[in-house]
């Protein structure tokens, strides 16, 4: 894993990011304002969201590091938005990071939309739902081959479907 994404897993399992990406970006996520095939009202999200799965799907936030259940599941089966339950991941691309969210090398064809993320030291890949504009994490360039990427997913904004 290279140093600066150790460095910001450190800080995300210390708790100082999530408070960081709040106090600098307290709006809904860009992602979520775009053009989008499912849009919901913010009162619609709030709804049917827990107040952390709305911060880190609706804000752009980061659920805590080896919180999820879903890091160490590989069983077979696909990961699906929990925003509009397209999907997203299949288990088959899924590996052990040792990051403490759980990590997939390649989406789904279509399923994840990508932007520049700048709110930390250095720019990040920012995902989301194609479908939904929901944020589900980041990707970084220390994956496994083929792809050599790691898509660094927040659990709570996944759920997962047996085959």
């Amino acid at each position: 894993m290279k140093r600066r994404n150790f460095v910001t897993g450190a800080l995300v399992a210390s708790g100082m990011i999530p408070v960081a990406v709040r106090a600098m970006n307290p709006r809904p996520a860009a992602a979520a304002a775009g053009e989008f095939e499912v849009t919901r009202t913010e009162a619609e999200w709030r709804a049917m969201l827990t107040d952390l799965e709305y911060r880190v799907m609706r804000e752009e936030g980061t659920e805590a590091a080896f919180s999820s259940p879903l890091d160490k599941l590989y069983e077979p089966g696909l990961y699906h938005c929990k925003g509009c339950d397209q999907a997203l991941y299949s288990s088959k691309h899924k590996f052990d990071s040792g990051t403490g969210w759980p990590s997939f090398y390649k989406a789904l064809d279509g399923a994840i939309g990508t932007k520049p993320d700048r709110k930390l030291f250095y720019t990040r890949t920012e995902c989301h739902c194609s479908r939904c504009g929901s944020h589900m994490g980041h990707i970084f360039d220390d994956g496994p081959e083929p792809t050599g990427k790691r898509h660094c997913i927040n659990g709570v904004a996944l759920v997962f479907k047996p085959a």
